[in-house]
């Protein structure tokens, strides 16, 4: 009888620590803000990712009432910022800033040290870009077709490489799609980012680039850059004289990236739910939508369980793209 009566109060007293525990879960979603937020950046300052994570913050602190962190943790194609908040506290102070490269890596690499599927769940996917295929401005390419056909050694010609964000980005893909469907034998070069890589193509250091619109931008307008190609199926409202990759001999061909919010397995829907509505309010705003636009981005709004699906079936499509190309990073 005492062992039972010992038990039954074990019990309750586990029953009654999980419910408190509930409780405060509870409080702390309907309080929540009420400390400092940090993104995670997956990639170097001044690429498009980038650009995106400190436009949100700032429209999300005069919303939320908080400061808004942007920390840029960039190396191995983004999986060391993802597995660095996979591994934070469930609580939403620390969120992750990721593009297309997060449901491509685990075709790409053995070991993540984190599982995309299970470590972290979708807060919102905030836009769409397509990337460019961009060369100096002084370069003696001006199509996609005379690069495509450029030697090695030819008077004037640059050698046949391309810089792209990093290895099993979608800007990596885009390039290996690019040379799987032609003759073409240019040699990748693989940047920390996509700022790097426009640092790369504006140096000399490297003839081609595959890089975001967004970032790239800039400087096609500032005249140093010259667009050669879009990857996304139709021609960007952005760039609307540069021409689709398929426009040029290669139908079919289309390589967006999408770029969303993710937070720690385990942190509460409320406060998941928090995020979505503040951020697709902040979207849907003519002033950012307009802002967001000028940059390059279609933005786009839904559910978590929207951007959840989309990891998903991107995770598939990507592993067996990636592994139709060989594509292994180690």
């Amino acid at each position: 009888m005492h062992r039972a009566a010992a038990f039954l109060s074990m019990c309750f007293s586990v029953v009654c620590a999980i419910n408190a525990a509930g409780a405060a879960s509870l409080a702390d979603s309907a309080d929540y803000p009420v400390r400092p937020i940090t993104l995670v950046v997956t990639f170097p300052p001044g690429g498009g990712t980038d650009l995106l994570a400190r436009r949100l913050a700032a429209s999300l602190e005069r919303d939320l009432g908080q400061s808004v962190v942007v920390e840029n943790r960039s190396g191995a194609s983004g999986n060391i910022g993802a597995q660095a908040v996979a591994r934070a506290k469930p609580d939403g102070y620390t969120l992750l800033v990721v593009n297309s490269t997060y449901a491509i890596n685990p075709g790409v690499y053995r070991n993540l040290g984190f599982s995309p599927q299970r470590d972290l769940v979708g807060v919102i996917n905030v836009a769409f870009v397509p990337s460019v295929l961009v060369t100096a401005a002084d370069s003696p390419w001006r199509t996609m077709r005379q690069a495509l056909e450029a030697k090695d050694g030819e008077p004037g010609s640059m050698p046949p490489a391309y810089a792209s964000c990093g290895s099993g980005t979608p800007q990596h893909l885009a390039g290996e799609m690019l040379l799987r469907r032609t003759d073409a034998m240019w040699l990748h070069v693989p940047y920390r980012g996509c700022g790097p890589a426009l640092a790369g193509v504006l140096g000399g250091n490297v003839g081609l680039g595959f890089v975001t619109a967004s970032s790239a931008l800039p400087f096609l307008k500032g005249g140093t850059l010259r667009a050669l190609a879009v990857t996304s199926p139709q021609r960007s409202p952005l760039l609307p004289h540069v021409p689709t990759v398929a426009e040029q001999g290669l139908a079919g061909y289309a390589l967006d990236q999408w770029h969303g919010i993710l937070a720690p397995a385990g942190t509460s829907s409320a406060i998941i739910e928090r995020l979505n509505g503040a951020i697709v309010s902040i979207v849907q705003r003519p002033d950012m939508a307009r802002d967001l636009h000028a940059l390059g981005y279609d933005t786009t709004v839904g559910s978590p369980q929207d951007f959840q699906a989309v990891i998903r079936q991107d995770i598939a499509r990507f592993t067996q793209l990636t592994e139709q190309m060989g594509l292994r990073v180690d």
